[in-house]
């Protein structure tokens, strides 16, 4: 388990998942079924 250096650097976008590379640099993939809200029927 990782710790956490620090909080609030980058600003979250809903449906994105955001890891730290093996450089150290924060890095920024979109999630293939992540962000979006379901439809009420």
């Amino acid at each position: 388990m990782g710790k956490i250096i620090v909080k609030k650097v980058i600003k979250r976008k809903p449906g994105c998942l955001y890891y730290v590379d093996g450089q150290g640099n924060v890095c920024e993939a979109i999630m293939a079924r992540g962000g979006k809200k379901k439809k009420k029927r």
